[in-house]
């Protein structure tokens, strides 16, 4: 017999397995020696009353055994002959398509412009400490794309858009902890997500794939309107059954190559704002109502959204006991984005703060046309740079004195290793974002008492929300005429946000793939 129950407990009793146990045969009425089983389902914390509990979802098996699922990978078999898809991308969104492909009998050949995820930290620490970026490896280009150095959150919305459960167990079957399977906000680390990462290079090879680093596309070979192929830094030209492009959010030249090209294209809203950063006990004692919070609760965490001037200004990419790191894929530009080791045990809390964005919003842009937002979005980020003192510490303000409009004199101690040097933001930043920000973070400081601290960093700038383009993908077109063969996948096609909902859209794109094929 199975039952599922819910338990409602103290952290400390929760990380307790007798105790566990103890409960949930209580609960059933059975006595612990009759329970072969108690499997965890679902975890969540339930911090709005006077303590936080933590809230179970458990399987409780008596009689019977508990059988696992069979690994997903056992099905896997060698594709070195036959069908052939290249994948431009080597992120979440084209492994998980390459992973779907080798479960179709596809072989996937993968090419991507940076380096492997190894060799990738040497570029990482570059720009951390030196300033250097290189175009090509940094936190946003190389092996695992933008989410392995970028956190490795794993919570999405999107759960209509595909099997959540199938990505996370794929990231399992490769190393993650089970824990991901339960929690209701899952978590892996940029710590521990890089080995992952190489593992599913690994099976991608093992099974007949291939995988090429230091690869840039620099043109499309499309025949008698279908997409055959892609040539290789200016040189090697690679023919497959179709092309599937998960190229990430920031590949501004991919974007200007299928214009060129004569691929359809359109603008896509996109949200452009400033990373505030918070010291993690504030979020704890404000969450938890509790510091230092108990040994057993995760780093509070928090979400915040309100209407300014007719537009969202929400909190983006929350990174608990994270750090805050450069994100910027070219000199001459400062971008910021946030990041948490496993543990999650950085002494600060930084959080994208954004302002929604439509085509009503860049007027003075439209004359670039569906590359209004790229253009806008280069353009705040150049001027943050040029702010500076032509490294990547981070220009900053307190954040009272952000919405005072106000250089700040000094600053407060920050996660961001390249430093942080005072900078008018109010004046730096467009005035529409700006007054809407400011609005915005009025707002949330009424909403969660002592956000709007004056131990508070605003860092400029948080642009990479998203893609500023769409390519549309039914039908893909050409500007006359209809193009097959090419598959837009994940983030840089614009339909996704994050490591799980562009892992689905790979395995989507995969089978459509396939369904093409066959």
């Amino acid at each position: 017999m199975v039952r599922e129950i819910e338990l409602k407990l103290l952290p400390a009793e929760a990380a307790d397995e007798a105790l566990l146990l103890q409960r949930a045969a209580h609960k059933v009425g059975l006595s612990p020696t009759e329970i072969t089983e108690a499997r965890v389902l679902r975890r969540s914390i339930d911090a709005r009353g006077s303590r936080p509990i933590v809230l179970l979802r458990v399987a409780v098996y008596s009689g019977t055994p508990y059988q696992p699922e069979p690994a997903i990978l056992a099905g896997f078999q060698l594709v070195s002959e036959g069908r052939r898809a290249i994948i431009v991308g080597a992120g979440p969104g084209g492994y998980f398509a390459a992973l779907e492909l080798i479960e179709a009998g596809i072989k996937p050949i993968l090419f991507d412009r940076g380096k492997d995820v190894q060799a990738r930290r040497r570029d990482l620490r570059a720009i951390q400490q030196d300033g250097v970026v290189n175009p090509h490896s940094n936190y946003c280009f190389g092996e695992g794309g933008a989410g392995t150095y970028s956190d490795g959150k794993l919570y999405t919305r999107s759960h209509k858009r595909g099997d959540i459960y199938k990505a996370l167990r794929l990231l399992v079957e490769h190393g993650a902890k089970t824990d991901i399977l339960v929690d209701a906000h899952p978590h892996i680390g940029s710590n521990k997500l890089p080995q992952i990462v190489a593992n599913i290079r690994e099976t991608i090879l093992h099974y007949g794939g291939e995988v090429h680093f230091d690869s840039l596309v620099t043109d499309f070979i499309i025949e008698n309107n279908r997409m055959t192929g892609v040539v290789v830094n200016d040189a090697d030209e690679h023919f497959a059954d179709a092309v599937i492009l998960a190229t990430g959010h920031s590949a501004r030249d991919i974007y200007a190559l299928l214009h060129r090209r004569g691929v359809y294209m359109e603008f896509k809203p996109f949200a452009l704002g400033v990373r505030v950063e918070h010291e993690q006990s504030f979020i704890d004692a404000v969450q938890y109502r509790q510091s230092p919070r108990e040994e057993h609760l995760p780093a509070a965490s928090y979400k915040l959204v309100t209407q300014a001037e007719g537009r969202g200004v929400f909190s983006f990419c929350m990174c608990p006991g994270g750090l805050v790191v450069p994100a910027a894929t070219a000199p001459g530009e400062i971008v910021v984005n946030g990041m948490s080791m496993s543990r999650r045990d950085s002494p600060f809390a930084n959080s994208g703060t954004v302002v929604a964005l439509e085509w009503e919003d860049l007027a003075e842009y439209h004359a670039h046309g569906i590359f209004a937002g790229l253009e806008f979005q280069k353009a705040v980020e150049q001027t943050m740079f040029a702010a500076g003192d032509g490294s990547q510490r981070g220009p900053a303000q307190r954040l009272t004195d952000f919405v005072e409009g106000r250089l700040s004199a000094d600053l407060p101690p920050s996660s961001y290793i390249p430093g942080l040097l005072p900078a008018p933001l109010h004046e730096l930043l467009p005035p529409f974002i700006y007054r809407r920000l400011r609005l915005g973070v009025l707002d949330f400081g009424r909403k969660m008492r002592g956000y709007l601290s004056e131990s508070a960093n605003v860092i400029g700038t948080e642009s990479r929300t998203s893609s500023p383009v769409r390519i549309p993908r039914e039908p893909g077109t050409l500007m006359h005429g209809q193009i097959t063969g090419l598959f837009p996948c994940g983030e840089g096609a614009g339909y996704a946000g994050g490591i799980i909902s562009a892992a689905m859209d790979g395995q989507n794109v995969a089978r459509a793939v396939a369904a093409f094929l066959s």
